[in-house]
């Protein structure tokens, strides 16, 4: 075939404009072969050949032996279906005034205004003129719009189905990683990203977590903070709560300590139980030789209410450098940990977001208190030079 042989050539040498020339001239040429595609598959959907080779419709047929998915198959049966509806437009995509991917939504939208029960005429030419100034994004917009224009009952189904193919999936795997897939429709998604986005900025400089990471440390941090709030309902008439179960041994951080545990999760590390038990309720449980419960304490916080108001109004918000996240999105540290002798005082507390708060305890970072009271931070030392001295990061907290 001579697409073969074109795929074949010599590629070497290529000039960074000619390599763009040649982007543009393949996607026109990959658009001309998706509109003849399109035409022979619409052709083929009109016959029984699928039918008699034991598929069950044409898209079927065109997705195994084509190996393509079903929405791609059937976007091209649309497209071939309608190209007779759409001459202007397909003469925009041989000239390379458009795309496919417009001659796909102008497909779609002409099959949904002609199928809609209000007897609404079609008109391409006022599609085409938006689609020669719009990006493929901007004109699926455009298509929607018009399609509520001409047919909202239709359009409301149409979102309607979309909100019942809604599902959350969450299983664990090895190391109690927690596997998240799912769908939400337009309206939750929208209220999602809306949610995590202003979470998910880079926090300055040093941020160099790729975006992904950002929006799971976003989705932790939303979690967190419904929490603490105490705005989500209750469970058995008790705040639903991050519950975690550890020894003394393991609060103290001795070495032979086991872990601790977590509800919903795996066993959590000392430092784990460190970050999570500066700012939280305790409650003592004595369990006897047989792991008999002997006696169950009141229930206190680490940081008390008056403390942890004037902690508010010293720091505002987290102290790391640059972190703009407020005080009520912040956990009460503690500088020198109570483990190693550290007091509740204000004098030793200092407000850290979720994120911080984990660099410190779980990644290595230190806060250091200078004597004029501004915060230093020190960051972990690299592999093969732990027991050094570290030095202090020149970035400082006033």
């Amino acid at each position: 075939m001579a697409v073969e042989a074109f795929c074949r050539r010599r590629k070497g040498g290529r000039a960074p404009a000619r390599l763009a020339a040649e982007l543009i001239h393949l996607r026109h040429g990959c658009d001309l072969l998706e509109v003849e595609f399109s035409e022979t598959a619409a052709a083929f959907a009109a016959t029984d050949a699928y039918d008699r080779q034991g598929s069950v419709t044409p898209i079927d047929w065109i997705r195994h032996n084509c190996q393509m998915s079903g929405h791609a198959a059937a976007e091209r049966v649309c497209v071939g279906a309608r190209l007779e509806d759409l001459p202007c437009s397909s003469e925009a995509v041989a000239a390379g005034s458009i795309g496919f991917a417009h001659l796909a939504l102008m497909a779609r939208t002409a099959t949904a205004v002609k199928e809609a029960p209000t007897g609404a005429v079609f008109d391409e030419g006022l599609l085409l003129a938006k689609a020669l100034d719009s990006s493929v994004g901007r004109f699926r917009h455009l298509c929607q719009h018009l399609r509520h224009v001409q047919d909202p009952a239709g359009f409301a189904a149409e979102q309607l189905q979309a909100y019942e193919a809604r599902q959350l999936h969450l299983s664990s795997g090895e190391q109690g990683l927690l596997y998240i897939r799912g769908v939400l429709d337009p309206t939750g998604g929208a209220a999602l990203r809306s949610a995590l986005e202003p979470l998910a900025r880079r926090g300055g400089v040093g941020d160099v977590r790729r975006r992904e990471q950002r929006l799971a440390d976003a989705l932790v941090e939303l979690a967190g903070h419904a929490l603490d709030s105490g705005s989500l309902p209750n469970q058995v008439s008790r705040r639903a709560h991050l519950q975690v179960t550890s020894s003394l041994e393991t609060l103290l951080g001795l070495a032979g300590a086991p872990a601790a545990e977590l509800e919903f999760a795996t066993p959590i590390s000392a430092r784990t139980v460190a970050r999570l038990s500066c700012d939280c309720t305790l409650t003592r449980v004595l369990l006897g030789p047989d792991s008999a419960v002997i006696e169950v304490g009141r229930a206190r916080r680490v940081v008390s209410g008056p403390t942890r108001r004037a902690l508010d109004v010293r720091d505002r918000g987290c102290r790391w450098p640059g972190c703009d996240r407020p005080a009520s999105w912040s956990a009460a540290h503690h500088l020198v940990h109570r483990a190693q002798g550290g007091t509740t005082e204000l004098g030793n507390l200092v407000l850290l977001c979720h994120r911080h708060h984990r660099m410190v305890h779980e990644d290595g970072w230190q806060l250091v208190r200078t004597d004029d009271e501004r915060l230093l931070t020190v960051p972990p030392a690299p592999p093969g030079l732990l027991g050094l001295a570290r030095g202090p990061s020149p970035v400082a907290a006033a």
